[in-house]
């Protein structure tokens, strides 16, 4: 989702964000004192393209002003440019006075000072923490601080897969383990067609994947301590067995590593790629032109048996939080829109079109989201997924480390060798970008 800077470029950035404590915010163009009734919005793109987003969001935000008098200025972000965004608007004070950050990113930005902190009060202003599923508020920040953002919507990892291909193959059922999906991939990847989607040049999906992988074999990217411990066998091992899918199984195209934006989704809908393990698809599949029976979702496959916990983890925690900066000269007119879009019917409504799960509890009690695929999506939060590291330079490891799978992309489509050593020298290569 991002194309990013080289890791130290990040790393400084927050370094100097930390510095300059609470920089940030407060755009000459929205939230001044002389404009109370405007603010500025950066949405995160969670649709297929920016304009649907803007299709969307826009009738909600002349709602909101319908009600309150205060005018939304939107800007979606594509998610390759949001995270430097972000880090440049810390530093600089040229931000939003409202935006979207991927709740991974929580931790690292709450670091640097910036975001207004969701403390009680803040939180009754918005109508009580207790509205909120409590992992999502978890996935807000780091514990035992107030939290950096609010839940806005809850994600997870599922298998969609191509019900027409898998008929044609005489495939009856969506594979459980990674043998099966393997076995399932080959008999499809054939004529043109391939098994499975990637994302290649997508950082935070490289990252989100090997994660997952990595839980399974026994690796947590870091130590109790929040050291890197990026060449653990574990981690090499889910690094290695991600990128195997197109160096040594032959279900991925070559083509894919150069994928950053979506393109694997719609491969799917054009039946090019039989299978992609995404967060929330529904809406990129429709504006491709497919039928809810064209598609059906499963839990991302396990070594083995069925999903859970510790090697059985299938997804990580994800979704996306809207925060607001602290130095927004409109800090009243931005919790009031915060409020509008977590009220307990732009939760559904939004949440209903993008596909996603609303961490607002009302909300997620409404029929809608006990559709099939978000059934997957709801179990899978609740039983077997697990957050991503909850450090102050987490976004660094995302730089890093889905840099160097990247890399490691790059030569599986090009033929090179993966090997344990070639993947241990890479991972090693961003471990040391950590400690610079």
């Amino acid at each position: 989702m991002r194309h990013l800077r080289a890791a130290s470029a990040v790393t400084l950035a927050l370094s100097i964000a930390v510095a300059a404590t609470g920089c940030g915010g407060g755009t000459t163009s929205g939230g001044s004192n002389e404009s109370p009734k405007t603010l500025t919005y950066w949405a995160s793109n969670q649709g297929p393209s920016i304009e649907a987003d803007k299709k969307i969001l826009t009738p909600e935000l002349k709602k909101f002003e319908k009600e309150t008098g205060i005018k939304v200025k939107l800007e979606v972000v594509p998610w390759a440019d949001l995270l430097n965004r972000i880090l440049a608007a810390t530093t600089s004070g040229q931000g939003p006075d409202v935006l979207n950050i991927g709740n991974t990113w929580s931790a690292s930005l709450q670091a640097t000072g910036a975001l207004l902190p969701w403390d009680e009060a803040n939180f009754e202003a918005i109508g009580g923490r207790d509205r909120f599923v409590d992992s999502a508020v978890a996935s807000a920040g780091k514990e035992g601080e107030p939290p950096a953002a609010v839940p806005l919507y809850s994600l997870a990892y599922a298998l969609y897969y191509n019900k027409k291909m898998f008929a044609e193959a005489g495939i009856e059922k969506p594979p459980a383990t990674w043998d099966e999906l393997v076995a399932t991939g080959k008999k499809i990847s054939k004529d043109g067609k391939w098994g499975l989607g990637a994302e290649g040049g997508n950082l935070s999906n490289n990252i989100h994947q090997t994660f997952v992988l990595g839980q399974q074999h026994g690796a947590d990217f870091f130590d109790k301590d929040g050291k890197a411990t990026f060449t653990s066998d574990g981690a090499v091992a889910a690094v290695k067995q991600y990128i195997d899918f197109m160096a040594k199984d032959k279900i991925i195209a070559p083509g894919n590593a150069e994928y950053a934006q979506n393109q694997s989704l719609t491969d799917f809908a054009k039946g090019r790629t039989a299978m992609v393990l995404w967060q929330a698809a529904a809406s990129t599949f429709a504006a491709q032109g497919m039928k809810p029976d064209d598609w059906g979702a499963a839990p991302v496959p396990v070594p083995s048996g069925a999903p859970g916990t510790g090697r059985q983890v299938n997804s990580m925690v994800a979704g996306i939080n809207m925060a607001v900066f602290k130095n927004s000269k409109n800090i009243d007119g931005a919790k009031k829109f915060v409020k509008f879009m977590t009220s307990d019917a732009e939760q559904k409504l939004l949440n209903k079109t993008y596909g996603s799960i609303p961490p607002v509890k009302a909300a997620q009690a409404d029929a809608a989201f006990g559709a099939p695929d978000l059934k997957v999506l709801r179990d899978t939060l609740a039983t077997s997924a697990a957050p991503l590291p909850q450090v102050p330079n987490e976004s660094q490891f995302e730089t890093a480390v889905g840099t160097a799978v990247k890399e490691l992309w790059a030569d599986a489509a090009a033929g090179r060798p993966v090997t344990e050593e070639s993947v241990k020298e890479r991972l090693e290569k961003a471990q040391q970008t950590m400690q610079q």
